[in-house]
């Protein structure tokens, strides 16, 4: 496989730097499950909304979740495929 552009190495340690904090792999591993909104993920993480708030924003700029409107709340679930085959292979690779 030939060594991709810097700007796309740059661009892929960016992606694993959103795995990089357990809050966050907490956050993504609850939207492998279901979609789920800010106060239910707030609850399973056991954080405050704003904190939950500030990871969503993080995850959602580097195109790992997606939302969806449902009246007055979003539903937050993970982007595509390819985040949950790197969840996946993530806990297959430390289960080794």
């Amino acid at each position: 496989m030939e060594l991709p552009e810097k700007q796309k190495r740059e661009q892929i340690a960016e992606l694993f730097k959103a795995f990089a904090d357990p809050t966050r792999v907490h956050i993504l591993w609850l939207l492998l499950q279901q979609e789920q909104c800010v106060g239910d993920i707030a609850d399973a993480v056991e954080l405050s909304q704003s904190a939950i708030s500030h990871q969503l924003r993080i995850l959602k700029q580097m195109h790992l979740i997606k939302y969806r409107r449902e009246g007055k709340n979003l539903l937050y679930s993970l982007a595509d495929d390819h985040v949950r085959t790197i969840l996946r292979m993530g806990l297959e690779h430390v289960m080794e």
